[in-house]
């Protein structure tokens, strides 16, 4: 597949097959992420695999809002930063999800990006619990390690639309020399 149509296949899906992709496809997607530049070349990127339906569907409830979708997921990635190696961690693991994503797309997959960093378990309780803190619960997860999201995955059960039309000429600037 070429870049151009990996970019324009990528779409944000919500409601997937129940058929899991295989541990291989997985784990060849994720050293794709790996392979994602970084502060420094620090590498500070970690994930989680995981495609049991019991934790996937507690991830789902780690915000009460924009998450419960992952019920239906098959798989679902968990992208976190080594918060001892840089400050920049955050945006190392935004790059790494980014590939990921595109990564899915070239899989024959569909994903969609479920922000933590900073989220609230409850919408109405924005001072309450984190998302984080709810992954925390029943996840594994080292203590100087820190969620920057989940992508959820697996085959769409429907064809996305294409990406609207939109003016993208309105987001770039120039500056030359004359």
């Amino acid at each position: 597949m070429e870049f151009k149509d990996i970019l324009a296949k990528r779409r944000s899906v919500r409601k997937f097959s129940p058929t899991t992709p295989s541990r291989e496809v997985l784990l060849d997607i994720v050293r794709d992420a790996l392979t994602a530049p970084s502060s420094r070349n620090m590498h500070t990127t970690r994930f989680l695999i995981v495609d049991d339906r019991e934790t996937l569907d507690k991830i789902s409830e780690m915000r009460d809002y924009g998450s419960g979708f992952m019920t239906g997921a098959p798989a679902a990635i968990v992208v976190m930063g080594d918060t001892t190696k840089t400050d920049l961690w955050r945006e190392n693991c935004a790059i790494s999800a980014t590939m990921l994503q595109l990564s899915i797309v070239e899989h024959g997959l569909a994903s969609c990006w479920v922000h933590v960093g900073g989220r609230p378990r409850l919408q109405n309780e924005p001072d309450g619990a984190t998302a984080e803190e709810h992954l925390r619960s029943f996840l594994d997860i080292p203590a100087e390690w820190s969620v920057e999201c989940v992508i959820a995955l697996g085959y769409s059960d429907f064809e996305p639309k294409p990406l609207p039309e939109w003016d993208s000429e309105g987001s770039i600037l120039w500056h030359t020399r004359e």
